[in-house]
């Protein structure tokens, strides 16, 4: 007798994208959404592996729901960008518990080559090797954290990097720049920088407030993002060139290696733009 996946939410992208993944695996895949007739709680009630694909604020709420009726031969998991929360309620289940994150878009191919954070927090058996297990066959990198390291890890790896998108995006705005007349004057890097932007802008807010406002860890590193914004630009308004080097220098030694790895990957990139 088969094995069966239950994907709260599975009408989504996500949930379309693992979907096969979980059928490649011999596994009966079961979907509930707003088109589908099947609830969450048959779902919670007859599948072996349960996984909430929902939107971050909503994520708890409907763990909270199908806790209850869980057991303990169960496995419970999650697709969202944070994983304390999600995870701690997870655990009011008696199901074996691993927090995921798909550290990707529904916009990939395929899940090869792709990174999956796993967050084992309740696990007995081969449980934890067996999902694993699934990604890897898919091609997919695994990267073993606990909750709390992963949330510390978003806030920069996330938190960070769509704070500072978005601040390029709106002092854009503030300016009142004309993008299309920037394209004359467009560089390699600012070219990269606008798209990323754009790939930003063009998909769902919600996702993004969810990133920045509910991770416990983003304040933190949004003040470090002022402070270093605030020391930065006095540097620039003091014209001094040494300050600037010695501002420079130490972020070059504290990224070490990484600095020549970056430069090699970003000259491959341009070269592919050229090519096109």
């Amino acid at each position: 007798m088969s094995m069966k996946a239950g994907i709260i939410g599975g009408t989504g992208k996500m949930g379309k994208l693992f979907r096969p993944v979980f059928e490649r695996a011999d596994y009966e895949v079961i979907v509930s959404g707003r088109s589908t007739g099947v609830t969450n709680a048959e779902i919670a009630e007859t599948c072996d592996l349960v996984i909430v694909s929902i939107p971050i604020r909503d994520t708890i709420r409907v763990i909270e729901e199908i806790a209850p009726l869980l057991n303990e031969s169960q496995v419970l998991c999650d697709f969202t960008s944070l994983k304390v929360a999600p995870v701690a309620a997870m655990l009011t289940s008696r199901a074996q518990v691993i927090g995921l994150h798909p550290m990707f878009g529904p916009t990939v191919s395929s899940i090869a080559r792709q990174t999956i954070v796993m967050c084992p927090a309740r696990v007995t058996g081969t449980t934890l090797s067996d999902l694993r297990h699934i990604f890897l066959r898919e091609g997919a990198v695994c990267t073993i954290a606990t909750p709390e390291e992963h949330d510390r890890m978003m806030a920069i790896v996330q938190g960070l990097t769509h704070f500072v998108t978005i601040c390029m995006a709106d002092s854009i705005r503030r300016l009142g720049v004309d993008i299309e007349k920037t394209e004359p004057f467009m560089s390699p890097v600012y070219q990269i920088e606008l798209s990323l932007v754009g790939r930003l802008l063009s998909q769902d807010p919600a996702l993004y407030a969810d990133i920045l406002q509910e991770n416990p860890f983003v304040p933190e590193v949004l003040a470090a993002c002022r402070a270093a914004a605030a020391d930065l630009a006095g540097i620039v308004a003091s014209g001094d060139p040494e300050a600037f080097a010695e501002f420079f220098s130490r972020d070059t030694e504290h990224l070490g290696t990484y600095c020549k790895r970056g430069q090699v990957l970003t000259d491959t990139l341009i070269e592919c733009m050229v090519k096109k």
